[in-house]
């Protein structure tokens, strides 16, 4: 069954809102702030450490997890889980872990890290993530700033770059150390053996909402990673709202028990609080430690989830793959006509679900239902299978590949957070899908447009403060609002927009102002463009820096029989290269006007990429770090 027919359905049985409509505030005909009332009440008790001691109770038989073990998924029941739980919290309370007291957590997507996360926790704790990508030198900041007296990491390396950070000068006391590829766990469950029970529930008892649960360090695009304090209320208001405003409406949407991979590292806190959400409402989840596509597709083949929640990458690159394999085929002309009647039959099934066009016409139906023969069904065959709807969020998924998605009988539903508001503050409703925006404010959240165009933030979502910094959590406030730092604006119904980043925006030497995202975000999506950057404050025009993504060029020259070892040097002024990147430099211009569009760009070798420091951990460009490692090419770029 299609999307369209899967929308129309869930509808039906739950009319065409879920909850309260959302309060509009209009200022000179403008709406300028948007309310949406929580699903579900702030809690007076109790804490997320809660949550697999009262799956446990409630249904201690459900699957609650599937872990990979021995090239399969096992399943792990709600009870095993809890007593995995109690057991490794033990075994930190008697290392001495006080109520109170910080663990840094070091490792990529696991099951580990998810009992590690509930034990610090339910030992009455508080988890300080690290990426596993850290370097030295962040790790000892981390450390250094949260005061964590001890650390979980996953490998040897870890471990190495923990103790050589805790040797560097004015780094504190160093951190008891566990490993988890030499046994944590067991490690922990044995040292714990003594301690009853009944301390673990004190220590839970002790937890309120407005308990700190973590420090998470913001990824850090310009200076040194702030700690945002968030609270066990913070994570109840998202996730408990979240799960009661799809979960309903997915299940009838599919007709099946929902499961989810999460791939996402948990060190970020979108991954985190949709982990939460599905513990709390005992949706399956797996564990992925790559966000790799090559890697990723043999796990949602064989986990073969119902939902997903990622980011534009991931859907950029599930959409290349399946170019590159019909061009491979000689077959890239039927995937152009395949695109364009995905985008077609999106825009116009969704226009008549709004109410704004007649639907589909016949022509549009027969041509989606062969290349659903041909191309889609292989599109969510790459996505496992089963998958009938995803969340997108971290960055802007461009509209038309929203649209195709839809063709391929999948809805992508966007959303828009920060770490400070513990991950979505906004969420496309699943019942009324807009793409092109990201949503409406999650139950519980208000956001307002400033009078400069920032958007603002209020709810039980907002984190309270930055940890040891309260010179930055004053600058974040105005007023009662957390003021975000991106520019934004609201529909007529309310929907956010996000434009670009305050901090962020050129200014031409002519005075024009320019958001780089729009463009960078449209630039992106087309191949064989990979990280890229737009420049062009002070200047004259605005220009663009441009990577190519090395999937895409090998296919480029395998696809002109040209050898895959060709240097990029020697490709950044070939011509019929340089013509494929003008192509996408004019889709991205399309969104702008030509004031701010970009006029010149140079193709540069190399990439953006996490290990040489030009992207954060959450794939986002660091662009003084960019700037200054181009600096030659930007100055030929503008003649100087």
């Amino acid at each position: 069954m299609g999307a369209q027919r899967d929308l129309k359905r869930a509808r039906r049985r739950r009319g065409p809102g879920h909850g309260a409509p959302p309060e509009l505030v209009r200022e000179n005909g403008t709406v300028r702030e948007v309310r949406v009332p929580p699903l579900v009440d702030p809690p007076v008790s109790g804490s997320t450490a809660d949550i697999p001691f009262t799956n446990a109770a409630e249904a201690p038989g459900a699957v609650v997890i599937r872990r990979r073990t021995g090239g399969r998924w096992t399943p792990v029941t709600a009870a095993e889980f809890a007593h995995a739980v109690r057991a490794t919290a033990k075994g930190l309370i008697a290392a001495g872990l006080a109520p109170g007291g910080r663990v840094a957590l070091m490792a990529r997507t696991s099951y580990e890290w998810t009992v590690l996360d509930f034990a610090i926790w339910a030992a009455g704790g508080q988890s300080v993530p690290v990426y596993a990508t850290s370097s030295a030198a962040q790790i000892g900041w981390i450390l250094r700033d949260s005061g964590a007296a001890f650390a979980v990491v996953e490998t040897a390396e870890h471990a190495a770059a923990t103790r050589a950070a805790a040797e560097e000068p004015g780094a504190g006391p160093r951190p008891r150390l566990w490993v988890i590829d030499e046994g944590a766990l067991d490690e922990l469950a044995a040292l714990g053996r003594d301690v009853p029970d009944t301390e673990v529930t004190a220590r839970r008892a002790a937890l309120g909402p407005g308990s700190t649960a973590t420090l998470v360090y913001t990824s850090g695009t310009t200076g040194r990673p702030r700690g945002c304090v968030i609270t066990h209320g913070n994570l109840h208001a998202e996730a408990a709202n979240l799960v009661q405003m799809l979960k309903p409406v997915f299940e009838e949407v599919t007709g099946l028990k929902p499961a989810t991979l999460v791939f996402l590292p948990l060190a970020h806190v979108l991954g985190r609080t949709i982990q939460i959400a599905c513990l709390s409402a005992r949706i399956e989840i797996g564990h992925c430690p790559s966000v790799k596509p090559d890697e990723l597709r043999p796990e949602l083949a064989s986990f073969r989830p119902t939902f997903l929640v990622g980011v534009p990458y991931l859907f950029e690159k599930i959409h290349d793959t399946g170019r590159a394999t019909a061009e491979r085929l000689g077959r890239g002309a039927s995937f152009a006509r395949a695109d364009r009647i995905g985008v077609a039959y999106g825009e116009a099934a969704l226009a008549a679900y709004r109410g704004t066009g007649p639907g589909p016409g016949a022509g549009l139906r027969l041509a989606k239902g062969l290349y659903d023969l041909l191309v889609y069904r292989r599109v969510r065959k790459a996505l496992g299978g089963r998958v009938r709807y995803a969340i997108s969020g971290g960055s802007r998924l461009d509209r038309r590949l929203n649209l195709f998605f839809f063709g391929c009988g999948i809805v992508v539903y966007e959303g828009y957070g920060l770490t400070e508001t513990t991950s979505a503050a906004t969420l496309v409703p699943p019942l009324a899908p807009r793409p092109g925006t990201v949503g409406l404010p999650v139950p519980g959240t208000a956001v307002r447009i400033a009078d400069d165009g920032e958007v603002l933030i209020r709810g039980g979502v907002v984190a309270g403060a930055y940890w040891n910094d309260p010179a930055a959590t004053a600058a974040a406030r105005d007023g009662e609002w957390f003021a975000t730092g991106d520019l934004g604006g609201l529909d007529e119904d309310g929907y956010l927009t996000i434009t670009g980043r305050k901090k962020d925006i050129l200014v031409t030497s002519g005075g024009k102002n320019v958001s780089p995202a729009v463009l960078e975000d449209r630039l992106r999506s087309r191949p064989p463009v990979g990280q890229c950057m737009v420049v062009g404050d002070g200047r004259p025009f605005v220009a663009a820096l441009v990577t190519l993504e090395r999937d895409a060029l090998d296919h480029w020259l395998a696809v002109r029989k040209r050898p895959r070892d060709t240097p990029v040097s020697e490709l950044c002024a070939d011509p019929e290269l340089r013509a494929d990147v003008q192509r996408a430099v004019d889709y991205a211009n399309e969104a702008v006007s030509r004031a701010e569009s970009i006029r010149a760009f140079t193709i540069v070798p190399g990439e953006f990429t996490e290990e040489n420091g030009l992207l954060t951990p959450s794939l986002k460009v660091k662009r003084a770090a960019v700037a200054d490692a181009y600096a030659r090419e930007v100055a030929r770029l503008y003649g100087d």
